[in-house]
């Protein structure tokens, strides 16, 4: 059957215009298996109700959802393991749809004690937040760089556990919504080749990275900075007063101060925290060379290309406050005045008091 009545598109971000993204269009794709197919996500957006046939039609082979326009490729740049790279963006996936999340008072009606167990619930939550449904090893973009466009099977899998321990632990995370085999066979250097290959679909909230900030500012377009922020603190932090850099600042070091902590106490090691890899909500998402801790040890590292330790366990902190110290830098180009960016670099430093308040709070 199709969508449900508590599916709500909302296609904001095409709202940008075409400095953001390039339309693309997904792989054809030789195969569509069905190996993941996951309800309880589907069911915070309405989609839930879907037959298998129309699942891997709109998740394998991408034809549009109601109410969404065409796929687009999110242009961003980034700072990787701290060495800027302006030709990056979605290589290999795109944002393929939009769509209001079902309202926390349907969900407390359909659960009643989920309403004595939360606490208050911010404006956002009440009215169901936006999320977005961004895919992985959809096929080749204008940013793929010659690489193949295409994701492992195994690299699928690996990306839907993590989300689901994470989530399971309480830490804001993306969540694998649909995982399907293509039919194709890969080549990778890092695992035994031929690999079988797949297309994912993650539910995430905002895929607006600190580097589509980056890239931005890297073209001294203040406009787009502006149009960004105001865009982003609208759907994501609306507390944040119109035009408030330094507020909106804030509200990105608060919440990423919160998802720090909780991957600190959770053991988790992201593996790869590059200024592309980070959002503006604070919900964690881009699983590669993920690890838990096997053991306490906080030289740890998660990626085997991580030699120097950039990203290992117990520098996670520091990781997320550089890529933070970037955005406050894309951010101060809009900042007319001293006093402003005085303001600014309070809200930035407030990340650390924030962090330790939340570690505390996670550990005991």
């Amino acid at each position: 059957m199709p969508v449900s009545p508590a599916y709500r598109p909302e296609p904001r971000f095409f709202d940008l215009g075409a400095d953001y993204g390039d339309a693309v269009k997904a792989a054809d794709f030789p195969q569509t298996i069905l190996r993941l197919r996951n309800d309880r996500a589907a069911a915070e957006v309405g989609l839930e109700t879907l037959s298998d046939a129309e699942w891997l039609a709109h998740f394998g082979r991408f034809e549009p959802l109601p109410g969404q326009p065409g796929p687009i490729a999110m242009r961003y740049h980034g700072h990787q393991f701290r060495v800027y790279n302006p030709d990056i963006g979605d290589g290999r996936g795109f944002l393929a749809a939009q769509m209001r999340e079902v309202p926390q008072a349907d969900k407390d009606a359909k659960v009643p004690q989920a309403a004595s167990l939360r606490e208050g619930g911010d404006r956002e939550n009440q009215n169901g937040r936006l999320l977005d449904l961004g895919t992985k090893g959809s096929g080749q973009t204008p940013w793929s760089r010659h690489a193949d466009g295409r994701l492992t099977l195994k690299g699928g899998m690996r990306e839907a556990l993590a989300a689901a321990m994470l989530d399971s632990l309480g830490v804001p995370t993306c969540r694998i919504l649909s995982l399907i085999e293509t039919g194709e066979n890969l080549e990778r250097h890092d695992e035994p080749s031929p690999t079988r290959a797949a297309v994912m679909v993650r539910l995430s909230h905002s895929h607006i990275r600190f580097g589509t900030f980056q890239r931005a500012a890297y073209y001294g377009r203040k406009d787009q900075i502006e149009a960004l922020m105001e865009h982003a603190r609208s759907l994501y932090h609306p507390a944040v007063a119109p035009g408030d850099a330094a507020g909106f600042l804030a509200a990105v070091v608060e919440a990423s101060a919160v998802l720090t902590a909780k991957w600190i106490a959770a053991g988790f090691v992201h593996g790869v925290l590059n200024t592309d890899n980070l959002n503006v909500t604070g919900e964690s998402f881009d699983y590669g060379p993920w690890r838990f801790l096997p053991h306490y040890e906080p030289g740890f590292t998660a990626a085997y290309f991580d030699q120097n330790g950039l990203y290992a366990f117990a520098r996670q902190p520091e990781a997320v406050f550089w890529n933070l110290t970037q955005l406050a830098g894309c951010l101060k180009l809009i900042a007319d005045a001293e006093p402003q960016v005085a303001v600014l670099t309070e809200a930035l430093n407030g990340f650390g008091p924030a962090y330790i308040r939340h570690l505390r709070a996670d550990f005991l």
